[in-house]
């Protein structure tokens, strides 16, 4: 269970109309990519907004910021993100650090 002051990475996407499927493919190869080879990365996730399904939210946890500058430094990371901007109409990449935590003893 993560705890105050974990690292995740986070991503909004605006897909183009009629690419979800692309861009759903391309961030899972380069998420199971990240997670197999990124030293410091946590399981990603990709949820799907059932008002508006060309909006997605993904996210994952990190060990520490240097892992993530790291991994947005790699060839991988540049290659995925060229991809999205070709399948995305917006794309909002953060680093955030968890603040609050409900359901913890």
């Amino acid at each position: 269970m993560p705890s105050i002051g974990q690292l995740f990475t986070s991503g909004q996407w605006l897909v183009k109309e009629g690419m979800e499927s692309d861009f759903i493919q391309a961030w899972s190869d380069f998420a199971r990519w990240s997670s197999k080879n990124q030293k410091g990365a946590g399981p990603a996730h990709l949820l799907q907004d059932q008002a508006n399904p060309r909006s997605f939210l993904s996210f994952g946890p990190w060990d520490s910021e240097a892992a993530i500058q790291s991994w947005r430094q790699t060839p991988e990371f540049q290659s995925f993100l060229q991809k999205a901007r070709g399948l995305c109409d917006d794309l909002q990449p953060k680093t955030l650090a968890l603040v609050a935590l409900t359901g913890q003893p």
